[in-house]
């Protein structure tokens, strides 16, 4: 991934193209994704901040070749490198704040919906199973595939459903789709 980003990246990010700076900076968060799930926090944090510098220029709302990047896109990148990374709270934390912006509303409902089920795992990491519910059944309002269908969004249901503290309506959700 990082050979093709640098291949695609402008010798100077902010004399980009947008199209090109969404490739390469989609290609970064990426690669940092992978590195976080490697247990690499200082690698997976210097290819975030190359992708946020990659995200400015682009702005929210613009969707150059259906990549959705942005300054918020890459953000929603950095909440899921620390939930990767075992720092639920602060991804929790993170999460909280990069919602809340006007980018997020910018984003395709897939995109929003892929996320928050990485978001519902951070809370369950940060011992909070009532959010995680809440961010599910949100899911399931905005995009009902990705929690009805996805394998990862009907595992961490069944995770969600099975926690005692869980939301009593997140538990008969569950089991109308057969899982918990």
């Amino acid at each position: 991934m990082l050979t093709a980003a640098y291949r695609i990246a402008p010798p100077v990010p902010e004399d980009g193209d947008p199209a090109e700076l969404s490739l390469c900076g989609t290609l970064l968060v990426q690669a940092a994704l992978a590195a976080a799930r490697d247990g690499d926090d200082r690698t997976a944090a210097g290819l975030i901040d190359e992708a946020v510098e990659m995200a400015a220029p682009v702005e929210d709302g613009h969707d150059h070749h259906r990549t959705g990047f942005g300054p918020t896109a890459v953000e929603l990148a950095r909440v899921i490198v620390q939930t990767e990374l075992g720092n639920a709270v602060h991804a929790v934390t993170w999460h909280e704040k990069v919602i809340t912006r006007d980018g997020w509303r910018w984003l395709p409902v897939e995109h929003r919906a892929a996320y928050l089920i990485d978001a519902a795992r951070a809370y369950l990491h940060a011992d909070d199973p009532t959010s995680a519910g809440r961010v599910l059944m949100e899911v399931d309002r905005i995009a009902p595939a990705e929690i009805r269908h996805r394998p990862a969004g009907r595992h961490l249901l069944t995770q969600v459903a099975r926690d005692p503290a869980a939301p009593t309506a997140l538990v008969h959700h569950a089991a109308t789709f057969g899982v918990g």
